[in-house]
């Protein structure tokens, strides 16, 4: 498994990612919207998952990585949103919904563990 510090790169560059694709959105109603939300939850489960890494309790940190899933989770509504809708190249979101489910599947996992550790 990754460390922290891996993790927390990968979500600097997906963030990043994420920021330069909803840049590329058209200045219309929708495309602002979904871009604002998309970065929004994106950009959060990052900072969450650098809040988590500061955990004061097991507690803490169960709960603040049980937000950066949902953070993903919301990211992915996005992202197939934008998909369905065709606002951005396929080939482009087409990588950022793997990395969002890779990224969603080892926090689940870190989560599952933390909570088997109790």
């Amino acid at each position: 498994m990754q460390n922290s510090t891996d993790l927390s790169e990968r979500f600097l560059d997906f963030a990043v990612d994420i920021i330069k694709t909803t840049a590329k959105l058209k200045s219309t109603d929708v495309g602002r919207h979904i871009g604002n939300q998309l970065m929004r939850s994106t950009t959060s489960s990052g900072a969450n998952y650098e809040e988590a890494c500061g955990a004061e309790s097991k507690a803490d940190f169960i709960h603040k990585m049980q937000i950066v899933l949902k953070e993903l989770r919301e990211s992915l509504f996005w992202l197939k949103l934008l998909k369905r809708v065709n606002l951005i190249d396929d080939k482009e979101l087409q990588t950022q919904l793997v990395e969002t489910d890779e990224l969603t599947r080892i926090v689940a996992k870190s989560v599952i563990t933390a909570k088997s550790r109790r």
